[in-house]
């Protein structure tokens, strides 16, 4: 009985060994077929990733193109401006349509006046160039960039050269001397007109993207 008992033991211990044999044969079959599934899923995440920066990127080129380069390094370096902020007041103010007109008037891709314009070719420069010359994209990106860099001297501020070149220098005085919208006479805590302060932050915005896409 003993005898029988140990061999039922040792018998029923033989199938678990060949249970045991056969689940842990399952389990090594299945391990690399698992962790080859897991690597795809990581390879096609981090292509994904990529392709997804790369789309991105190629939108944001289209959205801030560099248009009229030629023209635009020759004046920034001319008056001592930034490209990216010269960039960045054209794509605001016209979005490179160099027959853009506003409905207050302004003209061109750097949006002049044509009062401004005529008071910069005569009074500033003497050139007394025809008024139809505001359309011109050199000579508007020429005179607007000669207008913006004035502002900057006179203001030593980037910003406030922006809101001087939406709202006027005028009105941009008046809020320098005024308490409740700037604390040193120098820079704008506060813009009271909606629009030149939505202005100044889309400069601010397209400055940042254009330093980015192609200054960095």
């Amino acid at each position: 009985y003993q005898c029988a008992q140990s061999g039922n033991r040792k018998h029923t211990a033989r199938k678990r060994g060949r249970y045991c044999q056969v689940k842990s044969g399952k389990r090594s079959k299945k391990a690399p077929k698992y962790g080859r599934i897991v690597l795809v899923i990581l390879v096609i995440s981090i292509a994904f990733g990529f392709l997804f920066d790369f789309i991105c990127t190629q939108i944001e080129y289209r959205m801030y193109p560099k248009e009229y380069s030629k023209i635009v390094s020759n004046y920034a370096e001319l008056y001592g401006i930034p490209e990216d902020i010269l960039y960045a007041v054209i794509k605001t103010e016209s979005g490179f349509d160099s027959s853009a007109v506003s409905s207050a008037g302004a003209v061109g891709l750097m949006q002049l006046m044509p009062e401004t314009f005529l008071w910069l070719t005569n009074d500033m420069t003497g050139e007394h160039l025809a008024e139809g010359m505001i359309y011109d994209p050199e000579t508007n990106i020429r005179y607007g960039a000669y207008y913006l860099s004035m502002l900057y001297e006179r203001y030593g501020v980037w910003e406030t050269a922006f809101a001087a070149y939406n709202a006027g220098p005028g009105d941009v005085d008046g809020w320098l001397e005024d308490e409740n919208y700037s604390s040193d006479g120098k820079t704008l805590s506060e813009i009271p007109y909606k629009e030149t302060r939505s202005y100044v932050k889309k400069i601010n915005k397209a400055s940042e993207k254009y330093q980015k896409l192609y200054f960095d």
